[in-house]
């Protein structure tokens, strides 16, 4: 028998559950609506009734205890001046449970945790939301013109920029073409000036003197063969000498 076990332990530590409750808790009264798991849902609407219960006394001491379990100061603002009043006339029931899905992956079950409003309230958030639709909508056709423009202008620079190219790529092929024409007329002028050069260059031919002739056509004298030496040859010279 379950005595004096009046909650979800939510498979967490006592600290772990509690903190747990606050973020939920906080995240209901800042965003007015929020998904998770049935479990969850249905323990932090136990916290957050009670902490709108305090919150109508609006006294020190609630404002004490919606601290300990709201830890923003802007949500715990939202709370006293714009969420209470809505329930001045209501006497509990402040939020709803709507199931909605199973999660993929595990298969839990999920549900919606509201604040209940009134039909005039419901009226008012439509037209807010409506009017954020369209101020988002106008953004967005704003940043495509801008964007347009944009590209309008980048196309035109870039053609101001190919046509500079152009007339500096046809300026040089313009001076190319001049220094092409001046080097043939160049070279069409130099044969003659070659042809004059070497005209002027051309010497008469040098007439060798008759006696350089004769020393070159005279015939070398030979050298003295060596006698041989010895008993023979000294009988050899005295024959020849007598």
């Amino acid at each position: 028998m379950r005595h004096h076990r009046d909650h979800r332990q939510l498979s967490r530590t006592a600290e772990h559950r509690r903190a747990l409750l606050r973020s939920l808790v906080t995240a209901l009264f800042q965003y007015e609506r929020i998904e998770t798991t049935v479990a969850k849902a249905k323990e932090t609407r136990r916290v957050a009734e009670r902490m709108i219960t305090y919150a109508k006394k609006n006294n020190i001491h609630s404002r004490r205890l919606v601290a300990r379990v709201v830890q923003d100061d802007d949500v715990a603002k939202k709370l006293f001046d714009t969420i209470t009043p809505w329930y001045a006339t209501r006497q509990g029931g402040y939020t709803r449970i709507l199931k909605t899905r199973r999660r993929l992956g595990d298969a839990g079950e999920l549900a919606i945790i509201e604040l209940v409003k009134s039909d005039e309230q419901k009226d008012a958030d439509r037209k807010v939301r409506a009017a954020r639709a369209e101020a988002s909508a106008k953004a967005k056709e704003a940043k495509a013109k801008a964007k347009g423009e944009a590209e309008k202008v980048e196309e035109k620079t870039d053609e101001k920029a190919k046509e500079k190219a152009e007339a500096k790529a046809k300026k040089k092929a313009e001076a190319k073409t001049a220094e092409a024409k001046k080097v043939e007329k160049a070279e069409a002028k130099a044969p003659k000036a070659e042809v004059r050069e070497t005209k002027a260059e051309k010497k008469p031919k040098t007439v060798e003197k008759p006696a350089a002739k004769k020393e070159a056509a005279k015939p070398k004298k030979e050298e003295p063969k060596k006698k041989g030496g010895g008993l023979l040859g000294r009988i050899r010279r005295k024959k020849e000498d007598s």
